[in-house]
Protein backbone atom coordinates (compact mmCIF):
# COMPACT_ATOMS: atom_id res chain seq x y z
CA UNK A 1 0.00 0.00 0.00
CA UNK A 2 1.12 3.48 -1.00
CA UNK A 3 -0.16 6.50 0.95
CA UNK A 4 0.73 9.88 -0.33
CA UNK A 5 0.18 13.35 -0.66
CA UNK A 6 -0.43 15.09 -3.92
CA UNK A 7 0.96 18.37 -5.25
CA UNK A 8 -0.11 20.55 -8.49
CA UNK A 9 2.97 19.25 -9.29
CA UNK A 10 2.35 16.79 -11.29
CA UNK A 11 6.11 14.87 -11.93
CA UNK A 12 6.67 15.26 -8.25
CA UNK A 13 4.06 13.17 -7.59
CA UNK A 14 4.53 10.49 -10.06
CA UNK A 15 8.38 10.37 -8.98
CA UNK A 16 7.45 9.94 -5.59
CA UNK A 17 4.65 7.45 -6.79
CA UNK A 18 7.07 5.53 -8.64
CA UNK A 19 9.80 5.75 -5.24
CA UNK A 20 7.18 4.16 -2.96
CA UNK A 21 6.54 1.36 -5.56
CA UNK A 22 10.48 0.84 -5.88
CA UNK A 23 10.07 0.65 -2.25
CA UNK A 24 7.23 -2.01 -1.77
CA UNK A 25 8.88 -3.98 -4.30
CA UNK A 26 12.12 -4.10 -1.90
CA UNK A 27 10.53 -5.80 0.42
CA UNK A 28 8.87 -7.99 -2.04
CA UNK A 29 5.82 -6.94 -2.28
CA UNK A 30 3.96 -8.66 -5.34
CA UNK A 31 0.71 -6.64 -5.38
CA UNK A 32 0.98 -2.61 -5.50
CA UNK A 33 -2.47 -0.54 -4.76
CA UNK A 34 -2.12 3.09 -5.05
CA UNK A 35 -4.91 5.97 -3.89
CA UNK A 36 -7.67 7.06 -6.05
CA UNK A 37 -6.69 10.14 -9.30
CA UNK A 38 -2.69 9.33 -7.81
CA UNK A 39 -1.51 11.19 -9.98
CA UNK A 40 -2.81 15.01 -9.60
CA UNK A 41 -4.46 17.18 -6.88
CA UNK A 42 -7.97 16.07 -6.32
CA UNK A 43 -9.46 18.12 -8.93
CA UNK A 44 -13.27 17.50 -8.03
CA UNK A 45 -13.34 20.05 -5.35
CA UNK A 46 -14.33 22.25 -8.18
CA UNK A 47 -16.20 22.35 -11.48
CA UNK A 48 -14.01 24.09 -14.20
CA UNK A 49 -14.00 22.23 -17.68
CA UNK A 50 -10.43 22.79 -18.54
CA UNK A 51 -9.51 20.73 -15.79
CA UNK A 52 -10.75 17.71 -18.03
CA UNK A 53 -7.47 18.02 -20.17
CA UNK A 54 -5.85 16.50 -17.56
CA UNK A 55 -7.59 13.34 -18.61
CA UNK A 56 -5.75 10.84 -20.76
CA UNK A 57 -6.52 7.92 -22.55
CA UNK A 58 -5.77 3.85 -21.34
CA UNK A 59 -3.29 2.93 -23.13
CA UNK A 60 -1.89 5.81 -22.60
CA UNK A 61 1.11 7.62 -20.84
CA UNK A 62 0.91 6.82 -17.19
CA UNK A 63 0.01 2.73 -18.15
CA UNK A 64 3.27 3.00 -20.21
CA UNK A 65 5.04 4.40 -17.94
CA UNK A 66 3.83 2.62 -15.25
CA UNK A 67 3.93 -0.69 -17.08
CA UNK A 68 7.64 -0.70 -17.89
CA UNK A 69 8.22 -0.38 -13.91
CA UNK A 70 5.98 -3.16 -13.39
CA UNK A 71 7.51 -5.10 -15.73
CA UNK A 72 10.95 -4.16 -14.64
CA UNK A 73 10.14 -4.84 -11.15
CA UNK A 74 8.01 -7.91 -11.62
CA UNK A 75 4.90 -6.52 -9.40
CA UNK A 76 1.12 -6.05 -10.46
CA UNK A 77 0.24 -2.27 -9.76
CA UNK A 78 -3.58 -0.79 -9.38
CA UNK A 79 -3.57 2.26 -10.98
CA UNK A 80 -6.17 4.67 -10.64
CA UNK A 81 -6.58 7.38 -13.58
CA UNK A 82 -8.65 10.25 -15.09
CA UNK A 83 -9.50 8.11 -18.25
CA UNK A 84 -10.08 9.99 -21.46
CA UNK A 85 -12.51 7.70 -23.54
CA UNK A 86 -13.73 10.47 -26.17
CA UNK A 87 -14.11 14.04 -26.44
CA UNK A 88 -17.11 14.57 -23.43
CA UNK A 89 -16.76 10.89 -21.83
CA UNK A 90 -14.26 10.46 -19.18
CA UNK A 91 -14.23 8.14 -16.83
CA UNK A 92 -12.62 7.72 -13.22
CA UNK A 93 -10.93 4.16 -13.86
CA UNK A 94 -9.06 1.44 -12.26
CA UNK A 95 -6.85 0.28 -14.51
CA UNK A 96 -4.53 -3.05 -13.00
CA UNK A 97 -0.84 -3.30 -14.84
CA UNK A 98 0.59 -7.32 -14.34
CA UNK A 99 3.72 -8.04 -13.13
CA UNK A 100 5.06 -8.11 -17.21
CA UNK A 101 3.44 -4.53 -17.97
CA UNK A 102 0.59 -5.54 -20.23
CA UNK A 103 -2.35 -4.20 -18.97
CA UNK A 104 -4.77 -6.95 -17.20
CA UNK A 105 -8.05 -5.30 -17.01
CA UNK A 106 -9.96 -2.04 -15.39
CA UNK A 107 -12.64 -1.19 -13.99
CA UNK A 108 -14.77 2.34 -14.49
CA UNK A 109 -16.06 3.73 -10.72
CA UNK A 110 -19.59 2.82 -10.95
CA UNK A 111 -21.05 5.51 -8.09
CA UNK A 112 -20.44 8.78 -8.86
CA UNK A 113 -21.13 11.46 -5.99
CA UNK A 114 -21.94 14.86 -6.32
CA UNK A 115 -21.49 16.91 -2.77
CA UNK A 116 -19.60 20.11 -1.47
CA UNK A 117 -15.64 19.36 -2.57
CA UNK A 118 -16.53 16.34 -4.37
CA UNK A 119 -18.74 17.21 -7.33
CA UNK A 120 -17.50 14.27 -9.41
CA UNK A 121 -20.59 13.71 -11.63
CA UNK A 122 -19.23 16.88 -13.50
CA UNK A 123 -16.08 15.56 -14.28
CA UNK A 124 -17.52 11.56 -14.67
CA UNK A 125 -19.68 9.47 -16.90
CA UNK A 126 -20.65 6.46 -14.50
CA UNK A 127 -19.05 3.04 -15.02
CA UNK A 128 -20.51 0.63 -18.29
CA UNK A 129 -17.92 -2.16 -17.74
CA UNK A 130 -19.52 -3.80 -14.98
CA UNK A 131 -18.41 -5.61 -11.91
CA UNK A 132 -16.31 -8.25 -13.06
CA UNK A 133 -12.82 -9.23 -11.18
CA UNK A 134 -9.55 -8.58 -12.88
CA UNK A 135 -7.12 -11.92 -13.11
CA UNK A 136 -3.49 -11.60 -12.83
CA UNK A 137 -0.57 -13.14 -11.46
CA UNK A 138 -1.13 -12.71 -7.77
CA UNK A 139 -4.56 -13.89 -7.98
CA UNK A 140 -8.28 -12.27 -8.91
CA UNK A 141 -8.65 -8.75 -7.91
CA UNK A 142 -12.13 -7.36 -7.17
CA UNK A 143 -11.15 -3.82 -8.11
CA UNK A 144 -13.68 -1.07 -7.04
CA UNK A 145 -13.27 3.07 -6.33
CA UNK A 146 -14.27 5.27 -3.67
CA UNK A 147 -17.42 5.58 -3.42
CA UNK A 148 -18.03 2.18 -4.34
CA UNK A 149 -16.91 0.79 -1.31
CA UNK A 150 -20.22 2.02 0.58
CA UNK A 151 -22.40 0.15 -1.33
CA UNK A 152 -22.80 -3.73 -0.08
CA UNK A 153 -24.03 -4.37 -4.00
CA UNK A 154 -20.92 -3.98 -5.39
CA UNK A 155 -18.52 -5.72 -3.02
CA UNK A 156 -21.03 -9.11 -3.28
CA UNK A 157 -21.09 -9.11 -7.26
CA UNK A 158 -17.40 -8.88 -6.82
CA UNK A 159 -17.24 -11.98 -4.56
CA UNK A 160 -20.33 -13.64 -6.89
CA UNK A 161 -17.97 -13.51 -9.40
CA UNK A 162 -14.62 -14.70 -7.71
CA UNK A 163 -12.94 -12.16 -6.68
CA UNK A 164 -10.39 -13.17 -3.82
CA UNK A 165 -9.98 -9.93 -2.67
CA UNK A 166 -11.52 -6.55 -2.32
CA UNK A 167 -9.59 -3.25 -3.59
CA UNK A 168 -10.50 0.42 -3.38
CA UNK A 169 -8.76 3.05 -4.18
CA UNK A 170 -10.08 6.05 -2.68
CA UNK A 171 -10.06 10.08 -1.94
CA UNK A 172 -11.67 10.59 0.76
CA UNK A 173 -11.83 13.45 3.65
CA UNK A 174 -12.86 16.14 5.89
CA UNK A 175 -14.48 19.21 5.04
CA UNK A 176 -12.90 21.54 7.65
CA UNK A 177 -15.98 23.08 8.16
CA UNK A 178 -17.27 20.01 10.18
CA UNK A 179 -16.39 19.62 13.71
CA UNK A 180 -13.42 17.25 14.46
CA UNK A 181 -15.69 14.69 16.31
CA UNK A 182 -18.46 15.02 12.99
CA UNK A 183 -15.12 13.80 10.90
CA UNK A 184 -14.20 11.11 13.33
CA UNK A 185 -17.45 9.58 13.23
CA UNK A 186 -17.60 9.76 9.54
CA UNK A 187 -13.96 8.42 9.56
CA UNK A 188 -14.57 4.94 11.79
CA UNK A 189 -18.06 4.69 9.60
CA UNK A 190 -16.17 4.32 6.33
CA UNK A 191 -13.64 1.66 7.64
CA UNK A 192 -16.57 0.13 9.18
CA UNK A 193 -18.45 -0.45 6.42
CA UNK A 194 -15.37 -1.76 4.23
CA UNK A 195 -14.87 -4.09 7.03
CA UNK A 196 -18.11 -5.31 7.07
CA UNK A 197 -17.66 -5.93 3.24
CA UNK A 198 -14.76 -7.83 4.16
CA UNK A 199 -16.85 -10.18 7.07
CA UNK A 200 -19.99 -10.71 4.93
CA UNK A 201 -17.84 -12.00 1.88
CA UNK A 202 -14.81 -14.15 3.40
CA UNK A 203 -12.39 -11.50 1.97
CA UNK A 204 -9.35 -9.51 2.04
CA UNK A 205 -10.03 -6.24 2.03
CA UNK A 206 -7.26 -3.04 0.72
CA UNK A 207 -8.07 0.27 0.91
CA UNK A 208 -5.43 2.87 -0.06
CA UNK A 209 -6.48 6.68 1.20
CA UNK A 210 -4.71 10.28 -0.59
CA UNK A 211 -3.48 12.17 2.94
CA UNK A 212 -2.69 15.87 3.48
CA UNK A 213 -4.43 18.96 3.10
CA UNK A 214 -5.56 20.03 -0.67
CA UNK A 215 -6.54 23.74 -0.76
CA UNK A 216 -10.07 24.61 -2.64
CA UNK A 217 -8.59 26.27 -5.95
CA UNK A 218 -11.97 28.41 -6.30
CA UNK A 219 -11.11 29.77 -2.62
CA UNK A 220 -15.00 28.85 -1.68
CA UNK A 221 -14.12 26.63 0.62
CA UNK A 222 -11.23 25.86 3.44
CA UNK A 223 -10.16 22.69 0.92
CA UNK A 224 -10.24 18.93 2.20
CA UNK A 225 -8.18 17.44 5.13
CA UNK A 226 -7.40 13.25 3.38
CA UNK A 227 -8.15 11.31 6.31
CA UNK A 228 -5.23 8.74 5.08
CA UNK A 229 -5.96 6.18 7.68
CA UNK A 230 -5.30 3.39 4.55
CA UNK A 231 -5.47 0.04 5.37
CA UNK A 232 -5.77 -4.02 4.56
CA UNK A 233 -8.35 -6.67 6.64
CA UNK A 234 -8.62 -10.59 6.81
CA UNK A 235 -10.95 -12.31 5.63
CA UNK A 236 -12.57 -11.73 8.99
CA UNK A 237 -12.62 -8.09 8.87
CA UNK A 238 -9.53 -8.16 10.80
CA UNK A 239 -7.01 -5.12 10.68
CA UNK A 240 -3.69 -6.17 9.29
CA UNK A 241 -2.16 -3.16 8.68
CA UNK A 242 -3.46 0.56 8.72
CA UNK A 243 -1.54 4.18 8.86
CA UNK A 244 -2.20 7.21 9.98
CA UNK A 245 -4.06 10.00 9.15
CA UNK A 246 -0.83 11.87 7.97
CA UNK A 247 1.42 9.34 7.67
CA UNK A 248 3.16 9.42 4.29
CA UNK A 249 4.93 5.93 2.73
CA UNK A 250 4.52 2.41 2.02
CA UNK A 251 2.98 -0.21 4.06
CA UNK A 252 3.95 -4.31 2.75
CA UNK A 253 1.15 -6.72 4.11
CA UNK A 254 1.61 -10.79 3.82
CA UNK A 255 -2.48 -11.73 2.44
CA UNK A 256 -3.44 -15.16 3.19
CA UNK A 257 -5.74 -16.35 0.04
CA UNK A 258 -6.00 -19.65 1.42
CA UNK A 259 -7.66 -18.41 4.47
CA UNK A 260 -11.16 -17.29 2.76
CA UNK A 261 -11.35 -21.13 2.18
CA UNK A 262 -11.70 -21.76 5.95
CA UNK A 263 -13.67 -19.12 6.97
CA UNK A 264 -16.42 -19.48 4.36
CA UNK A 265 -16.82 -22.97 5.72
CA UNK A 266 -17.09 -21.69 9.56
CA UNK A 267 -19.13 -19.05 8.12
CA UNK A 268 -21.20 -20.01 4.51
CA UNK A 269 -22.79 -16.94 4.18
CA UNK A 270 -22.88 -17.48 0.27
CA UNK A 271 -24.31 -20.70 1.17
CA UNK A 272 -27.24 -19.57 3.07
CA UNK A 273 -28.52 -16.71 0.72
CA UNK A 274 -32.25 -16.96 -0.50
CA UNK A 275 -31.56 -15.72 -3.56
CA UNK A 276 -35.30 -17.07 -4.29
CA UNK A 277 -36.14 -13.90 -1.92
CA UNK A 278 -34.15 -10.83 -3.40
CA UNK A 279 -35.72 -9.59 -6.34
CA UNK A 280 -36.74 -6.09 -4.31
CA UNK A 281 -32.91 -5.69 -4.21
CA UNK A 282 -33.87 -4.27 -7.95
CA UNK A 283 -36.35 -1.48 -7.00
CA UNK A 284 -34.94 2.06 -5.95
CA UNK A 285 -37.14 1.53 -2.99
CA UNK A 286 -40.29 -0.47 -1.81
CA UNK A 287 -42.97 1.66 -1.14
Amino acid sequence: MVQQSCTDDIKANIAKLQANIRACAAQRAKLVVLQELHNTPYFCQTELASLCDLAEPVPGPSTESFGALACELGVVIVLSLFERRTPGIYHNTAVVIDSDGSIAGKYRKMHIPDDPGYYEKFYFTPGDLGFNPIDTSVGRLGVLVCWDQWYPEAARLMSLAGAEMLIYPTAIGGVATDEPEEQETQRNAWQLVQRGHSVANGLPVITVNRTGHEPDPSGVTPGLDFWGHSFATGPQGELLAEFSKGEEGIRVVDIDLDRTEYVRRGWPFLRDRRIDAYQDLLKRYRF
